[in-house]
């Protein structure tokens, strides 16, 4: 009778340890991700998949250790990046994020720049707005990708700054309305009125 009560303890301890466990790795590794909306939430859910897959990856010696290094310190730089980009607007909103090393402009860039020539805000390349510098273990210039319908409108803005002048006088004068000199007081108005035909 004891052994079998001993034995129900011990099943019932073992059961809750493995059910504190797989509850604990449901939860996730952030707690504060509750606050955020849906669309943040799966970013965020995003990059700690991305961060199994390197994990798994070099677990499986796959990648050499500076590899799997630059891409855990991009992906922890991506979420600060996020995070950052939330907390300030308070929406649930996330642009394309892309974080690069000084050594990885190359990527991203046909004529990379300098780093420390641009301050947060400016556009490159009408492609790319720099968010900041972030520093996760190395630092990472972090850029939101504009959508296609922001770079149409920032060429558009560049063409007509180049052509405005020019432009602008050529349509001044094909606006100006062409004055007629004034009829003469005795004259008759030679238009007929229009037959209406009936059906």
């Amino acid at each position: 009778m004891k052994r079998a009560n001993v034995f129900r303890i011990c099943l019932l301890v073992l059961l809750s340890l493995a059910g504190g466990s797989a509850a604990s790795a449901q939860v996730p590794k952030d707690e504060s991700e509750g606050e955020f909306g849906p669309v943040v939430r799966a970013y965020l859910g995003y990059l700690r998949n991305e961060q199994e897959v390197v994990d798994d990856r070099a677990s499986r010696h796959e990648i050499n250790r500076a590899y799997y290094r630059r891409n855990s310190n991009r992906i922890r730089a991506l979420r600060q990046m996020a995070i950052r980009i939330v907390e300030e607007t308070g929406n649930d909103y996330l642009p394309e994020l892309e974080a690069a090393a000084p050594d990885e402009f190359k990527n991203l860039f046909e004529n990379p720049p300098k780093p420390g020539t641009f301050q947060p805000g400016d556009v490159l390349n009408n492609t790319f707005r720099f968010l900041g510098v972030i520093r996760a273990g190395e630092i990472f210039y972090l850029f939101a990708r504009l959508d296609p319908y922001e770079q149409a409108e920032l060429m558009q803005r560049e063409k007509d700054k180049e052509n405005g002048p020019a432009q602008s006088t050529g349509a001044q004068s094909a606006q100006t309305p062409t004055t007629t000199p004034p009829a003469p007081a005795n004259a008759v108005d030679t238009t007929r009125p229009r037959r209406v035909n009936v059906p």
